[in-house]
């Protein structure tokens, strides 16, 4: 059985790359100093210079390899392998390894240790300068 090998089609990968950026065409094209047209005729273009390539890698914030590497599948794999709906806070990944409210405890213990060196502090400044009163 054969199989039908994927083209490298660049322009599909830069569109993808720049959707996934939530980038639209005439962001890319500003950045790059070309018209909105310019931008989706390179977009439908499979192959593109490499110079041209690397400009838009720099704009898009990726390597020119990673460009020419793209597969959605790959993006696919990853987001499903990394993403569980029950960790996920404001759209952080947030799985303490730690009771938050020991956390608490344990900054509110510090604050009153702090509080106490502090008062410690003025009480023995104030022993000093009634010390320094009564010489003179």
């Amino acid at each position: 059985m054969e199989t039908a090998t994927k083209p490298n089609h660049i322009g599909r990968k830069i569109s993808r790359i720049r959707e996934l950026r939530g980038m639209k065409q005439e962001t890319l094209a500003e950045e790059l100093g070309i018209s909105q047209q310019a931008v989706s005729k390179i977009e439908q273009s499979e192959k593109i210079e490499d110079e041209k390539l690397e400009q838009i890698a720099n704009v898009l914030g990726v390597t020119k390899e990673s460009i020419e590497k793209f597969s959605d599948e790959a993006v696919l794999n990853i987001i499903s392998n990394t993403f569980n709906d029950s960790s996920i806070l404001n759209g952080i990944n947030f799985q303490p390894n730690f009771n938050p409210l020991d956390k608490v405890l344990e900054l509110y213990d510090e604050k009153e240790k702090l509080y106490e060196r502090l008062l410690q502090a003025e009480r023995d400044k104030i022993t000093y300068l009634e010390k320094l009163l009564k010489e003179k």
